[in-house]
């Protein structure tokens, strides 16, 4: 049976708090250095469903692999037609494509709901994988943030990437005063 991507369940939250917590403690992809609790996962994701935005899980056989959302890029209501995406794959996952799935139906999720710009920011210009699966999807590399956060006792980079997607630019959103 393939894999199944829909919006993630609450039932989903174990889980998804225990791949983001692998990452916390084990990668640069995030700058956490304590895995949030289960109750703080619930809490963000209800704030992305709050918003109207995506919240994914992609599953097999009723295993869940992996989770994506995007959320505001920044928190002030004129940031709202452009999101910051976070991705996450369970470790034994990688390099099986899931990601690419994942990250195309959350941008197509996200187009849908009237979002015009993704920024991708990326922990740790040495993160190739997310760097190459940002690129493959149609990210462009706006810049990198040099020696911006401590982890694992050395200083990392943000790089910063962006996709813009429907009309972009160049037309007011559907709901904007006129």
């Amino acid at each position: 049976m393939p894999c199944t991507i829909r919006s993630s369940f609450e039932t989903d939250l174990p889980a998804i708090t225990s791949i983001y917590a692998h990452h916390v403690l084990t990668g640069t992809g995030t700058f956490e250095t304590e895995p949030p609790t289960l109750i703080e996962m619930a809490a963000r994701r209800a704030d992305v469903l709050a918003k109207g935005l995506p919240h994914l899980v992609i599953e097999d056989a009723g295993q869940v692999l992996g989770f994506a959302y995007g959320n505001w890029f920044k928190p002030r209501p004129a940031y709202r037609y452009s999101v910051e995406d976070s991705i996450y794959l369970a470790p034994e996952q990688s390099r099986r494509g899931l990601g690419k799935l994942l990250l195309a139906e959350l941008l197509a999720r996200l187009e849908a709901a009237g979002i015009r710009k993704v920024m991708a920011i990326i922990g740790d210009s040495a993160n190739a994988a997310s760097v190459g699966l940002h690129a493959a999807l149609g990210f462009t590399r706006v810049g990198v943030v040099d020696s911006c956060g401590w982890k694992f006792g050395a200083w990392r980079d943000i790089v910063i990437m962006q996709k813009t997607l429907g009309c972009g630019d160049t037309a007011a959103p559907s709901d904007a005063p006129s």
